[in-house]
């Protein structure tokens, strides 16, 4: 079994190149920046939370179990799609191209969400847009995750990625404080917006589709468009899937920890992703949290996780990802065992804002273990996987979230679920062979 290669043979994309700019940077930072509006805003903290899983919509259980289970096939749908998608995007050198027609998409399904109602009969409707709009979000994000080679060094890579996601947390900030005090606080909102008919909330999902746009701008303007692999034929989608099929044979006989990796950290991101997506639902439908609460814990928490992630660039590069992202799953799973068994609002801001701490080093080194074994001209191909493998663990953590809700008869007790994701998560990452980095050869 061949393992990672050794040090002299690393991959040309992690090979001594020239550095991105720093406007390259920022403008690459730019798109976490933006994405912020959909995922803080809209799946986390202000829509889903605070709007589509309240009473309006048949009650906070019932929503957030259909929530889950909507998710659950979005995760599906992500994990037939996206390795295809970064394949075909290394194979035609547009991968720039493709993240601004995905990232439009994403902000017309985010803008869409203004047509749903506050009654039971369009929960289903505000789900599915919800959903669709995760999954081309995460097809873009094969695209721009693979553009963290173009702009990094074996020297930078994990302080880069750490950046990304850092701006994503400050994005949030300012996306959030702006709908809290201009839409959701004042009794007549902006252009005289009240609650009449949930249109705060809706007027929210304009907000974050016009957020999304301006800040996706950048990146298309600043990144160059991928080159065409000259060894990788164009083909057609469905003979896609047997190339697909080839790749993934290759990595179990050469490069067999790259695939035990994309395995474990499937698991381990599903659980990350299911903290962001039900951690407000549950501050409100299980600690008491109020509109109020819900924002300034929003802040809070990202102002804690932009820290962590930042942190996370600096000990990915001068220990590695694996020693970061163990180290953040042992930190999620005592608070998030926490959270379980204590009760009240101080229970959730001591041991949220911990959590919060622990889950941007998790995302952060996640994207920087893969980055570290892309080879060149294969970026795409390889952050697909990882996007699959992803997705394709991706109905478990909302399953096991609505399951437990189901069994106990609890909305507190689906954090057992996600629980039980992440041990899991770091079970199948221990044995897996850490990926060479610059601190580990004297750099």
């Amino acid at each position: 079994m061949t393992e990672y290669p050794p040090t002299a043979a690393l991959p040309p994309a992690t090979a001594a190149k020239k550095p991105g700019t720093l406007w390259q940077v920022v403008a690459w930072s730019a798109w976490d920046w933006g994405g912020a509006a959909f995922n803080a805003v809209m799946t986390t903290f202000i829509f889903t939370a605070l709007y589509l899983t309240t009473d309006a919509f048949g009650g906070a259980k019932h929503a957030t179990a259909v929530l889950g289970y909507t998710l659950s096939v979005s995760g599906l749908a992500i994990a037939l799609l996206a390795p295809v998608a970064g394949q075909r995007t290394d194979h035609s050198g547009r991968r720039k191209l493709w993240l601004g027609i995905n990232t439009l998409l994403v902000a017309l399904l985010t803008g869409a969400c203004f047509f749903v109602q506050p009654h039971e009969s369009f929960l289903l409707l505000g789900c599915i847009l919800i959903a669709a709009g995760t999954v081309f979000f995460e097809i873009a994000g094969v695209s721009y995750n693979a553009m963290l080679l173009q702009i990094s060094t074996k020297h930078s890579i994990g302080k880069i990625s750490g950046f990304g996601w850092a701006a994503g947390y400050l994005g949030g900030i300012v996306a959030l404080l702006i709908v809290f005090y201009t839409l959701i606080k004042p009794d007549v909102g902006i252009f005289g917006i009240t609650s009449a008919d949930g249109m705060t909330y809706r007027a929210v999902a304009v907000f974050s589709a016009i957020w999304i746009i301006i800040f996706s701008i950048p990146v298309l303007l600043a990144i160059p468009e991928s080159t065409v692999n000259p060894d990788m034929p164009r083909v057609g989608f469905f003979r896609s899937y047997l190339e697909l099929w080839r790749t993934i044979k290759r990595l179990a006989k050469t490069s067999r920890h790259t695939l035990f990796f994309l395995i474990s950290s499937a698991i381990f991101r599903d659980g990350l992703a299911a903290i962001f997506t039900f951690g407000a639902v549950v501050a409100v439908g299980s600690f008491g949290f109020k509109t109020g609460d819900v924002l300034i814990f929003a802040i809070a928490g990202n102002v804690v996780a932009a820290i962590g992630a930042l942190s996370a660039g600096f000990f990915d590069d001068k220990f590695g990802p694996k020693s970061v992202i163990v180290v953040s799953l042992i930190g999620l799973l005592g608070s998030g065992t926490a959270l379980l068994f204590l009760h009240g609002k101080t229970a959730f801001w001591v041991f949220g804002l911990i959590l919060t701490l622990f889950v941007g080093p998790a995302q952060a080194s996640a994207r920087a273990y893969i980055a570290r074994l892309a080879p060149e001209g294969q970026e795409g191909e390889l952050f697909g996987l990882y996007a699959t493998t992803g997705r394709a663990a991706s109905f478990i953590a909302p399953g096991l979230f609505a399951l437990f809700i189901s069994i106990f008869d609890s909305q507190r007790w689906g954090i057992l679920g996600i629980l039980v994701v992440l041990l899991a998560g770091l079970l199948l990452l221990l044995p897996v062979k850490a990926p060479p980095h610059a601190g580990a050869v004297g750099h």
